[in-house]
């Protein structure tokens, strides 16, 4: 990138003045001579902390917030630099990301809701792809498809956002499908991103360690349509739930194009009946009134809401439904989202599910339902240093929707694992079985199937790895779940 005025930027010092500017950077390691640094607040240390450092790099400006300013005001002093004190300092830094940046693909859209996400954003993208375009996703998963990299986090940082979509640009990506996060949101991780269109899945408990409370999570969800998109621009919702009209009520509100979803009466497009067999589902639907018979090759009757939810999106970016719906039978399942893991001689399967909220288990075991014969087994936990009025709720989940609960950790970290295992104990009632050992609770869950059961180990999905302490030990689901089936079918 070429450099640019701090005014280019969309900044203004506070005393006027109006620098070169070579980069910008969040981390004080990676100031250049000429960078702008961004000294945001953080949940545990003030970035101003680093001023000191950034301003030994040379640092050319400084962006944060008046407490910021306080706190560096020593270091400050005498600076010849130019110093910018922004109310909002994270919506300035994604403005001056974008304006940095300058390029995007052609088309944006992005997904919210608690469960569903990365499913929609990955279905979108790949619709995209059959249909010859160019297209990448961006979230939980990293970024797939036509431009490839990992992201730390579901919705990056605005200069690792807006770098890699003018990357992926400048590499002939021409569509692009993105997750936002509640978090994202809030700390205005998406500001300065031209979004065409979003969706909107489902609501349910997640995130209350960061959120004040369900109105307070509702409220950061709602950014992407009431911040994030421009008047005008189109809004795809599933209005099954109280929350989600809600939600469509704040699209009108905003001067949204509307499309909705779900197997409400009225719905734009609406789910009118499913059938399951052991290996997808025959979905009927319709679109204003139009019926469509398609073939799912999807594990779990949710996955048609995330269909649908794609497919809004992919119409509302300019494709028709006659283009769209052939390639919806070539759809498949993201890596750990009820993803078929291994399957043992009796016929018995085992599912590998990221679902790791109280409303995501009940779904996953109630989609997983219609497609088991027989009994439906479930390996769950509840992670450490996150919410923990959700882990009662887990294990009361797996009770009322499973057959055979066992509880064993999943990703403690700081906490004491048997503190929280006892927790998810308390809801999953004395039948359950508690093996702290992930990967002897997967054998013995394997071991447990007869013909026509299934095995939902729940919680981790795609991760590849189990947080205990600080430390990151290898740890992988569904290669558990195949050694188990070889291990107990006399395969090694």
């Amino acid at each position: 990138m070429s450099d640019k005025k701090l005014s280019d930027l969309g900044l203004r010092a506070r005393d006027g003045r109006d620098p070169q500017i070579t980069g910008i950077s969040l981390d004080s390691r990676q100031v250049r001579p000429g960078h702008l640094f961004a000294a945001l607040p953080g949940s545990e240390r003030h970035g101003a902390d680093f001023i000191q450092y950034a301003l030994r790099m040379d640092a050319g400006a400084v962006l944060t917030d008046r407490k910021g300013a306080e706190i560096a005001a020593d270091v400050l002093k005498g600076w010849p630099g130019a110093l910018i004190i922004a109310e909002d300092p994270r919506a300035a830094l994604a403005g001056a990301a974008a304006l940095w940046f300058e390029t995007q693909p052609e088309h944006v859209v992005a997904v919210t809701g608690t469960a569903g996400k990365t499913s929609v954003a990955s279905f979108t993208r790949q619709i995209w792809q059959a249909l010859g375009c160019s297209a990448i996703s961006l979230g939980t998963m990293g970024v797939q498809g036509d431009y490839q990299a990992k992201l730390a986090h579901t919705t990056p940082d605005p200069l690792t956002l807006h770098r890699i979509l003018s990357e992926a640009a400048e590499a002939g990506v021409t569509h692009a499908a993105m997750e936002a996060s509640s978090h994202g949101l809030d700390q205005r991780r998406l500001d300065g991103v031209r979004v065409e269109a979003a969706a909107f899945t489902n609501f349910s408990q997640d995130h209350l360690d960061y959120h004040k409370n369900f109105d307070d999570y509702f409220a950061a969800k709602a950014l992407l349509f009431n911040h994030i998109l421009e008047e005008g621009a189109k809004a795809v919702i599933n209005v099954d739930g109280e929350r989600g009209r809600q939600m469509a009520g704040i699209a009108k509100d905003r001067g949204l194009t509307l499309t909705t979803y779900g197997k409400a009466e009225g719905a734009d497009l609406r789910i009118l009946d499913q059938r399951y067999d052991a290996t997808g589902q025959d979905l009927r639907f319709s679109i204003s009134g139009k019926p469509y018979l398609v073939r799912l090759p999807l594990i779990g009757g949710f996955q048609a809401e995330n269909v649908l939810a794609a497919m809004g999106l992919v119409m509302a970016a300019g494709n028709t439904a006659d283009e769209i719906i052939p390639a919806l039978s070539g759809l498949t399942t993201v890596r750990g989202r009820m993803e078929l893991a291994a399957r043992r001689d009796n016929g018995a399967t085992v599912f590998v599910d990221y679902a790791h909220k109280p409303g995501a288990v009940i779904a996953a075991l109630q989609s997983l339902r219609p497609h088991v014969m027989g009994r439906i087994v479930v390996v769950i936990g509840a992670g450490g240093d996150r919410d923990s009025g959700k882990r009662p709720l887990m294990g009361e989940a797996a009770r009322q929707f499973a057959d055979v609960v066992i509880v064993t950790d999943d990703n403690p970290r700081t906490e004491d694992p048997a503190l929280i295992r006892a927790a998810v104990m308390a809801g999953a009632g004395p039948e359950a079985t508690e093996v702290a050992d992930r990967a002897e609770a997967i054998l013995r869950g394997v071991d447990a199937l007869q013909p026509g059961d299934a095995l939902l180990i729940a919680g981790k999905g795609h991760e590849s790895g189990q947080i205990i302490g600080q430390d990151v030990y290898p740890f992988d689901d569904a290669e558990q779940a195949s050694v188990a089936v070889a291990a107990l079918d006399g395969k090694i």
